[in-house]
């Protein structure tokens, strides 16, 4: 009921999908598909803790100490094999995101398992030492009644103390060291938020709009002499080959400042939502291909059982494909790390661009589909990406949130919600490598072997004991 609960509550924006009149689904069939795909999802979280709780009970004879670190791994490894998969968003650790940026730090070191690690070996503490009252009672009766409170000696809860000020302190130290900012590193960036409505997107009016508000968001960014505009996630809702021919390209060609613009490739008879960087001359000199689509929204996953029962929610007709995983992106201004829309739920995603030598974080994006609350969870998910990797982070969406972060994931700027706005920033390229970038997770792994090695070790020793 738990996991149940914790996503379904955090995923609660996807009923802002419905209605999908826009795309031709009628009501009723719109508001089933949105509770299937909300319902699925919730479920699936509650598999993933009922899993973890089974292993639990099984090591409910086990010493509290690796039953902790048993605990710990687990949930660490489920985290990792379901972020592996399509559906992923709601790990534990983006709940430190962006109210706690010291804890977050931690991902530095092995990614936002390390977070997620932290809070389960705390809480798994905590746990014991509730679960221990009673006994510890009945052994501490000679305490007088001028001793401190029970509660506060308790070897669990002072653990867990000690354990959750260590960790703020390491993250502390990771937070406080001063971030670069040498001048021949500088990059001003603009981003244009065009708030197009998505149920507009299909006509012509909406076509319209975007070229109008993606264009004049444009030359007033590059009147103020930036040195590249970034735009949204199918900011034009063109293929390619119908790209060059629009008004944004001409004002390119016009004004000479590099332009990022999110519009739709091709690749045979399929398409693929794409981030183009243009030059000064307006010629295409780079493209990046979303990696991970949306299921049931930009693609359908086992299309031959429930293609017939589901539609695709893209507002296109052609058949959606991803890109491949091991993209680069390069600028006239060196190789950026890029991200469109759902790929910020995947820190692998950043790490491997970050690691191929991507200095700054171009993160572009449509939320407007769902409800206010996505954009802000998508802006926390965005901040542990800028921290993890080390980079400064610009990041556009249609409708909200737009924002400028810094690699301690310091916001600077974030754009209002449903508004049309332009904004310029000075961002850094970095060439630093954490410790997460050079290694991956390699907390993972080291707590599930470790963890085992212990377990095992345990059992063979019971078994000698009974022997004797």
């Amino acid at each position: 009921l738990w996991g149940i609960a914790y996503h379904g509550i955090a995923l609660s924006w996807i009923t802002g999908i419905h209605p999908m009149t826009w795309l031709g689904v009628p009501w009723l069939p719109s508001l089933a598909i949105t509770l299937f795909c909300w319902g699925f999802i919730s479920v699936l979280g509650g598999i993933f803790v009922t899993v973890w709780a089974a292993v639990m009970v099984r090591l409910g004879g086990q010493k509290p100490w690796l039953r902790i670190l048993i605990g710990t791994a687990v949930w660490c490894g489920l985290e990792s094999l379901w972020s592996a998969g399509p559906l992923w968003w709601s790990s534990l650790a983006y709940t430190q995101s962006p109210h706690n940026l010291v804890i977050v730090h931690l991902g530095q070191l092995s990614g936002p398992n390390t977070v997620t690690a932290a809070i389960v070996a705390v809480n798994g503490l905590i746990a014991e030492g509730w679960t221990n009252r009673r006994g510890a009672e009945n052994t501490e009766k000679i305490l007088s009644a001028l001793s401190a409170p029970l509660r506060f000696v308790n070897k669990y809860f002072a653990t867990a103390t000690g354990l959750l000020i260590t960790l703020h302190l390491i993250g502390f130290i990771l937070y406080t060291r001063p971030i670069a900012q040498p001048p021949e590193a500088a990059l001003t960036v603009g981003i244009v938020q065009g708030n197009i409505p998505n149920r507009l997107l299909r006509s012509s009016e909406g076509f319209r709009r975007a070229q109008e508000n993606y264009t004049n968001g444009y030359i007033n960014l590059a009147n103020q002499g930036v040195d590249a505009v970034l735009t949204a996630e199918g900011a034009l809702p063109v293929f390619q080959r119908n790209l060059m021919a629009t008004t944004l390209v001409a004002a390119v060609k016009e004004k000479g400042v590099v332009a990022w613009i999110g519009a739709f490739g091709e690749r045979g008879r399929s398409y693929t939502i794409s981030l183009f960087t243009l030059n000064n001359q307006g010629e295409i000199v780079g493209r990046y291909d979303k990696a991970k689509l949306v299921p049931l929204g930009e693609y359908i996953p086992l299309e031959g059982i429930l293609g017939a029962i589901v539609q695709r929610l893209s507002p296109l007709d052609a058949h959606q494909v991803a890109g491949s995983a091991n993209q680069v992106f390069d600028t006239p201004f060196g190789r950026a790390i890029a991200s469109i829309c759902y790929e910020s739920a995947f820190p692998e995603q950043f790490r491997y661009q970050a690691a191929a030598g991507g200095q700054f974080i171009l993160s572009s994006s449509n939320d407007a589909h769902y409800s206010r609350w996505m954009p802000l969870q998508h802006h926390a998910q965005d901040i542990m990406r800028a921290i993890e990797t080390d980079r400064w982070s610009a990041r556009a969406t249609n409708t909200g949130y737009s924002a400028f972060v810094d690699p301690h994931g310091r916001t600077l700027w974030i754009s209002g919600y449903n508004t049309y706005e332009t904004h310029a920033q000075r961002i850094y390229r970095r060439e630093t490598k954490t410790l997460y970038v050079r290694w991956g997770d390699w907390l993972t792994p080291l707590l599930l072997i470790s963890s085992g090695g212990f377990w095992v070790f345990k059992i063979k020793n019971l078994k000698v004991n009974s022997e004797k």
